[in-house]
């Protein structure tokens, strides 16, 4: 009798574990289903030729993240290139850690690197991402380089959708630095601004070529160290991501 018993509950307590297991593995399934999974993305926001009175030159700025909805490793770049010079007028590169705040906001901690042309720069990257209100994009961020100077960008964009397929955006990006570092002809101040406005035609969801117009200007002592402070170009390109 003592052995049916001592069989029965051995029996009783493998069953239990291998509900749980089971129970564990539908948890599992049933968060990664609603968004708890692993996920990843690439973003070309611009890939796009510059024309007009400077000289032309090729421009990109995209994007790419990995992670959940929580936490994600974020990598960006930006730069343009001169095809008269061929040379790099500005090369920049991010990888930051993200981690979600608030509903439609993330906090980013990470490193840039300016790594043309030179002299270059390396920066601790402080920043906030996110959707405001009225659905602006948002990104401002907060930089400290090496050599203890610090600044500071805010980028802001809005998707206006004409059509189904046509799309309008107005893009504003703001810097300000805190100290001069004049190697790279920046002083203290606001520094730079630019904005721009594209027009962009969804052939698929993933795939937009666009046009539209840009302009740059340098302030205070940024455009005293500058040698061209005010620029306007007509842009071409692309937009894709997948």
């Amino acid at each position: 009798m003592r052995c049916a018993f001592l069989t029965l509950l051995a029996l009783a307590t493998c069953g239990n574990a291998l509900a749980q297991t089971r129970m564990e593995a539908a948890r599992e399934a049933l968060w990664a289903s609603h968004g708890g999974g692993t996920h990843w993305a690439v973003m070309g926001e611009q890939l796009e030729y510059l024309f007009g009175p400077h000289d032309p030159a090729l421009a990109f700025e995209g994007q790419a993240w990995y992670g959940g909805d929580i936490n994600k490793l974020w990598l960006k770049a930006h730069g343009a290139y001169e095809t008269t010079e061929h040379a790099w007028e500005d090369l920049e590169l991010q990888m930051l850690y993200s981690r979600a705040v608030r509903p439609f906001w993330d906090a980013q901690i990470g490193v840039r690197a300016d790594v043309g042309p030179d002299p270059k720069r390396e920066y601790l990257t402080l920043g906030l991402q996110g959707l405001a209100p009225y659905w602006f994009e948002v990104d401002a961020n907060l930089f400290v380089s090496t050599q203890g100077d610090v600044s500071a960008r805010l980028e802001a964009e809005y998707d206006l959708r004409l059509t189904r397929s046509v799309v309008l955006q107005p893009r504003v990006e703001i810097n300000a630095a805190f100290s001069d570092d004049t190697d790279i002809g920046i002083a203290s101040g606001f520094t730079t601004a630019e904005v721009g406005l594209r027009l962009w035609y969804e052939i698929t969801p993933q795939i937009a070529p666009y046009f539209g117009v840009t302009w740059e200007r340098a302030f205070a002592g940024t455009a005293d160290l500058a040698e061209d402070d005010e620029r306007t170009a007509l842009v071409a390109g692309l937009r894709f991501w997948f």
